[in-house]
């Protein structure tokens, strides 16, 4: 059998250390009265209970939290978003961009869970049994194409890619998952930085309060400009994975009136997101037409990545 290459590698490892991340994130849906916000339905009968919690995550996860809480200061932020702006990725289609994110998955490997297109199909197909807008389905059915940043970026690591993500340039919250780790960030004994507010003002908003860098601040910086979705799937980007703030109320003093609506939407996607990975397979060649139709509602043919 042909050895994975190194691409396959760092893309199955990236995925074992995504899914064991998951585990220890449970949601609850938020009720109200349009139907986005509405309470998901498709997981009712799934038991959440099994999801582990963070004091018995696996220790691959302890150690994803150890380096990412250590390398993830504002120098860093500061740099990677400069290299954003200034490298060139290429040009692709949305569709494109998921076939490509599907490559990361070593095919070869029999532990491998589900392909990439495959989770993003389960979510965005989860949406659509539950009646949610269009724009919405789109925003499941793309979530996750960040992680192209492992293959595009380049990447430093699997700790700017996936995981938690948090504000940077204020202390860290001991809402974080593992806060003591965080000794090890030279921004917590930065006489700014490890100040509640920090570099920001009170009140601010979180569109002015820089996030530690990953896959869905790198969608949200490669789609906000380049698609006609709305605010809330915006924030159902850029947000999935600030979980100190979206479950744990963590930072509340740098946000604003505007916040609120995208707490509501992060809280909307986020069942979606956790609980739709051990539905039924997808038909990608069949669905393809439908929510290729979606990506022409809202995107131009190609977007620079």
């Amino acid at each position: 059998m042909r050895a994975p290459s190194p691409i396959q590698t760092a893309g199955r490892e990236m995925d074992e250390t995504s899914d064991a991340i998951d585990t220890v994130n449970i949601l609850k849906g938020k009720k109200g009265a349009e139907s986005w916000v509405a309470a998901s339905a498709f997981d009712g009968e799934k038991d959440k209970t099994q999801f582990r919690q963070y004091e018995a995550a696996c220790e691959r996860v302890k150690a994803f939290y150890r380096e990412q809480h250590a390398k993830q200061t504002v120098e860093f932020n500061i740099a990677v978003r400069v290299r954003f702006r200034k490298e060139k990725r290429g040009r692709m289609g949305v569709w494109q961009a998921m076939e490509m994110l599907n490559t990361i998955v070593d095919e070869s490997d029999p532990d491998t869970d589900a392909s990439q297109i495959e989770h993003l199909l389960q979510t965005a197909e989860a949406m659509r049994r539950d009646g949610k807008p269009d724009w919405m389905q789109l925003t499941g059915l793309i979530h996750d194409l960040g992680k192209l940043w492992i293959l595009l970026g380049p990447a430093e690591g699997q700790w700017d890619v996936v995981g938690d993500t948090f504000a940077v340039g204020c202390a860290f919250s001991d809402k974080n998952i593992y806060p003591e780790t965080f000794a090890a960030n030279p921004d917590a004994q930065d006489a700014v930085y490890s100040t509640e507010c920090g570099v920001y003002e009170e009140g601010c908003g979180l569109d002015n309060v820089m996030l530690s860098w990953g896959h869905d601040e790198y969608l949200y910086s490669v789609v906000k400009d380049q698609s006609t979705l709305p605010a809330e799937a915006l924030a159902m980007i850029r947000y999935h994975s600030f979980y100190p703030w979206h479950r744990e109320g963590a930072y509340a003093r740098l946000t604003n009136a505007k916040d609120a609506k995208a707490l509501e939407a992060v809280r909307a996607f986020n069942p979606y997101d956790l609980y739709s990975k051990n539905d039924a397979p997808c038909d990608a060649a069949a669905l393809r037409p439908y929510y290729q139709g979606l990506i022409d509602k809202y995107f131009p043919t190609e977007i620079e990545w």
